[in-house]
């Protein structure tokens, strides 16, 4: 039995990615900023632990790992989406996007580190987009976002590799999640009519994907494209 932290776990793809951990034996860990009762109802389905924490507050996040202690394997889900041109972008947005997707990573790998040195073995998972890869017009400043994880899981691995540490990052492509509730369902059924498996993803097919990220001992610094092949 490990011990996980998935950071985002209150919903969508994180909550999909505590499930699949949980129900593998893991003990597993979660933290989540609002949705209250549905962290609490992921909690008890799942014997879970949630922790109520925005992974963009350092102070917070060291908190949490007070309550934690050592892991053995995190993933960075956390994230939020934004979407419109990059004129009307504000400053604020564009910032809290960056604290929240890009910072909220390094707050969290930051306080699984020393445990991961001490014990010269650890896991890291980060969670990018299609858009990260590819880009996405009217997307500017999240896909700028899934960019810098995308960078930053492939230094970390040569950086901690030596360490015993891997890193490794999944790229969804469309999931049905919370984050489509605002798009028009024509756009997405559009979209899953040009993914090559005929259909749009669901939180289980990113989860799956970090079950093997987190066991594969010879893979780091990949990043793995789970989008239906919209993106290839």
């Amino acid at each position: 039995m490990k011990t996980v932290l998935i950071t985002g776990g209150s919903r969508g793809i994180g909550a999909a990615a505590v499930e699949q951990f949980a129900a593998r034996g893991d003990r597993v860990f979660f933290l989540y900023e609002k949705e209250h009762e549905k962290a609490q109802q992921v909690a008890e389905k799942t014997g879970a632990t949630a922790i109520c924490c925005d992974v963009a507050d350092g102070e917070a996040v060291r908190a949490a790992y007070e309550q934690i202690g050592q892991i053995d394997i995190l993933v960075c889900n956390a994230g939020i989406g934004g979407v419109g041109l990059m004129s009307q972008t504000s400053e604020e947005v564009w910032d809290r996007l960056f604290d929240v997707n890009v910072k909220g990573m390094y707050h969290c790998i930051n306080g699984a580190m020393p445990g991961f040195l001490r014990k010269h073995k650890g896991c890291i998972i980060t969670v990018s987009s299609m858009w990260g890869q590819v880009g996405a017009s009217c997307e500017v400043a999240y896909s700028a976002t899934k960019g810098a994880v995308i960078a930053m899981t492939k230094a970390l691995a040569k950086e901690l590799g030596p360490s015993g540490i891997r890193v490794n990052c999944v790229a969804p492509g469309v999931v049905l999640t919370d984050m489509c509730n605002g798009v028009d369902p024509q756009i997405l059924e559009d979209m899953a009519g040009e993914t090559p498996v005929g259909r749009n993803g669901v939180g289980a097919d990113i989860a799956q994907a970090m079950l093997y990220l987190a066991d594969a001992e010879f893979v780091t610094g990949q990043v793995l494209p789970v989008n239906g092949g919209y993106v290839i």
